[in-house]
């Protein structure tokens, strides 16, 4: 009797299994299959266009002085406002004096006692040549007379010289500010002992304009040569729009005036120069920035947002839509960014159907149900 119980519960409990999978089977088969996904598609921006390159680089000086006095001594006085604007002339420092004007002094006796030496020794020479003429005199008289004379001349020459000399040092004494620009602090005070040529007292760099220095890494430099005909990147005197960290349009105009003579070989970059007009003095050297250089003539190109690309890996793909709603990745090479567009240089002709919204949604091989739009021609971009 119980085995009859045990055999009819297993009996029950296998047809209720088979109920509930035949149930499950059911609202399986009756579930609906999914549509086509909606997504928005459009064609490419096919215009003229031309290529800006983006850069990173530093701003600085177009000039610096590292302010030294030329004479050594204590420094009697500081006439600048740490910081402010100088122009050229302006004194800066003054050294003691006292000591430079006797050297002076005693440089211009030295001078008059050569010259009334040299004046007397040429006296002495015309009467000896006089005597000589006439079958008075010597020759070797004559010849002592002329030795004496190149002599004194000699002596006074270098008398001459010792007292500009000592003039010019007394003139060192006030420092007066090379360029125009902005001022340093001061390095030392008043009472401290300075050393010819050796003690740095400040540092003045030019406002106006001011440097912007950037890299090109080598594959940009060799695309920007080919362009240029061997000039390379950023030719003398081209273009270039800069702007600092915190602006997002690159408004600030520039010239390119120097490019290196070699690619670093360490980072394999070539160092570019662009000169900024900074005319209200608010760039400052060592901000950092972005630079623009014109990357290709003017050309053909075809235009998308940003959105309508994809990564696959280390490819950049779009998905390009069939008539009959199907999609397929297709890989790309994308380029700067023009009027809000990204550019794209290999893989559409711009005549395809490309989906620019709703990518999360799709997969390669996928029907979708698209839906119609234009791009316009430029683009606001994006904060």
């Amino acid at each position: 009797m119980p085995g009859f119980v045990v055999r009819a519960l297993g009996l029950a409990t296998a047809i209720a299994l088979t109920a509930g999978l035949a149930g499950c089977e059911r609202k399986q088969a009756a579930r609906p299959v999914p549509g086509p996904v909606a997504v928005t598609v459009a064609k490419p921006v096919v215009r003229d266009i031309v290529e800006w390159d983006e850069f990173t680089g530093r701003f600085d000086a177009a000039g610096m002085v590292e302010v030294r006095a030329r004479v050594g001594g204590y420094l009697d006085a500081i006439r600048f406002v740490d910081g402010a604007i100088v122009k050229e002339g302006d004194p800066l420092f003054s050294i003691d004096r006292r000591s430079f004007k006797a050297a002076l002094e005693q440089a211009e006796a030295t001078l008059v006692a050569a010259q009334t030496r040299f004046d007397l020794a040429k006296l002495e020479l015309e009467r000896t040549e006089r005597v000589v003429r006439s079958g008075a005199g010597t020759e070797q008289a004559l010849d002592q007379r002329r030795q004496q004379f190149q002599a004194t001349r000699a002596d006074l020459a270098g008398a001459k010289a010792a007292t500009e000399q000592a003039r010019l040092n007394l003139d060192y004494t006030d420092i007066r500010a090379p360029i125009t620009g902005r001022i340093s602090r001061r390095m030392v005070t008043e009472g401290n002992l300075v050393s010819a040529n050796t003690t740095m007292l400040t540092t003045i760099m030019t406002v106006d304009p001011i440097d912007f220095y950037f890299d090109l890494d080598e594959r940009s430099y060799l695309r920007y040569a080919r362009v240029a005909g061997g000039e390379g990147g950023g030719g003398m005197g081209a273009e270039a729009l800069i702007a600092t960290s915190d602006e997002r349009e690159l408004k600030r105009a520039g010239r390119i005036d120097f490019r290196d003579n070699r690619l670093d070989p360490a980072s394999g970059t070539m160092r570019l120069r662009a000169r900024v007009p900074n005319p209200d003095g608010f760039l400052t050297p060592g901000l950092f920035g972005r630079v623009a250089i014109r990357g290709a003539p003017q050309r053909k190109g075809i235009l998308l947002p940003d959105e309508a690309i994809a990564s696959d890996q280390t490819r950049r793909i779009v998905y390009v839509v069939s008539a009959d709603g199907s999609v397929t990745p297709r890989p790309v090479v994308t380029g700067p960014k023009v009027d809000g567009y990204r550019v794209v240089r290999e893989g559409l002709t711009g005549e395809e159907t490309v989906v620019v919204d709703g990518l999360m949604r799709i997969r390669p091989g996928v029907k979708v149900a698209p839906k119609s739009t234009t791009l316009p021609p430029t683009r606001a971009a994006a904060p």
